[in-house]
């Protein structure tokens, strides 16, 4: 098993090409579920999630090839031989849920496993099945299984989310755009993903109106057609840098990252003492003095992104003064916090908040990834502790960061990845 050698100490810099999103792919992978042509993506990010859910994709009998040799363009497509999800790969993965309204609009049928929990919390899948059930889906749940029919197609319907998720409203709006009539999807999420996604539906031939907006109105056609697309950048990868960049001091060009999609997170950054910059095709990162606490809140898109909370709690580990972190969004996402602990980070747990007191400086110490974005987490606090920290578990974060010592080291940092 793979553990991360980190000495802290040094500062960053130089430039980080930033990759295509995580949570991005994923869908655009899933789309083209939706075509017989083949979708041909291009900046797809070389991560294991990927990886996975290529295997899921098979599964179905979907053809999935890797076009340049390298995984940063695959081609998605073919038919549908197989409509159950099982829970092999399912549970490696909880994106894998997506697939059930794409297998419903074309297939008229799915059997997917429920994926169960999660090291950050639930995240039921209720507004995933109602919304379906209101596009005319018969829906059961039965021995850990999603079991469901639509004999005669979607039909569009009026869909008010309780709350704006990203998953549920990506699966609403794959499914919508082969249903038959209009669907408009109120309170939808507004992340830059979801625009991603429609860019992708829409050059496959779907009709899609309210993009950036809590409102999604999706015109049914009969069929989508292949295509050619490239996955955006990757905000919280992008973000996740400019957290190093802060917590260990130095001055980065961020290739390909957008400023535009990181609204709340450069404004919190530059309120902690971090500057931030957008320049032709990159986002430059410098800090030279000292940090200084702030306090953040999780919120649905434009607001600060959970997945950015877990990297940004390790950056104020380090600042002057006291910063509170509120999660609102996932009940379970501070399991970083005792890992950070250990490293000499003060910090208390009340609720949905964390209490930090910034420390002049941590200490390395064996620690342990927890989750994927907890897993950078400690990374961060790595490069600014004084000696040697040892991070197990790092197949969390191959989920979804792509060679992450390559691209530290390349900017000064000490970190390399041993094989026990």
């Amino acid at each position: 098993m793979d553990r991360f050698l980190i000495r802290g100490g040094r500062p960053l810099h130089g430039e980080i090409p930033i990759g295509g999103a995580k949570n991005s792919a994923l869908k655009l992978l899933v789309a083209g579920l939706l075509t017989s042509e083949r979708l041909v993506l291009g900046n797809v990010p070389r991560i294991a999630d990927i990886a996975t859910m290529s295997d899921l994709l098979r599964q179905h009998g979907v053809e999935v090839e890797d076009l340049d040799g390298t995984g940063g363009t695959l081609s998605v497509g073919g038919a549908i031989t197989n409509t159950e999800a099982p829970y092999d790969i399912v549970s490696k993965m909880r994106a894998s849920i997506l697939v059930l309204g794409p297998l419903l609009a074309r297939a008229r049928e799915a059997r997917v496993s429920l994926p169960g929990g999660c090291a950050i919390g639930t995240r039921p899948v209720d507004m995933h099945l109602k919304g379906l059930e209101s596009l005319g889906a018969e829906i059961r749940l039965e021995g850990g299984y999603i079991d469901a029919r639509a004999p005669n197609g979607l039909l569009g319907s009026r869909v008010v989310l309780p709350f704006a998720s990203v998953g549920a409203t990506e699966n609403l709006l794959m499914a919508a755009t082969l249903a038959e009539g209009r669907t408009e999807i109120v309170n939808a999420a507004r992340e830059p993903e979801i625009a991603d996604l429609i860019g992708c539906l829409s050059a496959m031939g779907a009709r899609i109106s309210g993009e950036g907006t809590g409102t999604l109105t999706i015109d049914g056609v009969s069929a989508l057609h292949g295509a050619r697309y490239d996955v955006m950048p990757d905000r919280i990868e992008c973000g996740t840098y400019a957290c190093a960049v802060g917590i260990a001091g130095g001055d980065v060009r961020l290739l390909g990252g957008d400023g535009a999609h990181l609204g709340a997170v450069i404004r919190a950054l530059e309120e902690a003492g971090v500057e931030v910059s957008q320049e032709p095709g990159a986002l430059r990162v410098r800090r030279q003095g000292r940090l200084q606490g702030v306090d953040v809140m999780t919120e649905p898109y434009p607001g600060f992104p959970t997945d950015m909370q877990a990297q940004f709690m390790a950056l104020l580990s380090v600042a002057e003064g006291a910063s509170m972190v509120t999660e609102t969004i996932f009940e379970n996402r501070f399991m970083h916090v005792p890992e950070l602990s250990r490293m000499g980070a003060r910090i208390n747990v009340h609720g949905s908040s964390a209490i930090i007191r910034g420390v002049s400086g941590l200490s390395g110490a064996p620690v342990m990834a927890t989750d994927l974005r907890a897993s950078f987490s400690l990374i961060l606090a790595g490069l600014a502790a004084e000696g040697e920290t040892v991070l197990s578990r790092v197949y969390h974060l191959d989920r979804g960061y792509e060679a992450v010592e390559r691209k530290l080291s390349g900017c000064g940092a000490r970190i390399e990845r041993v094989n026990d």
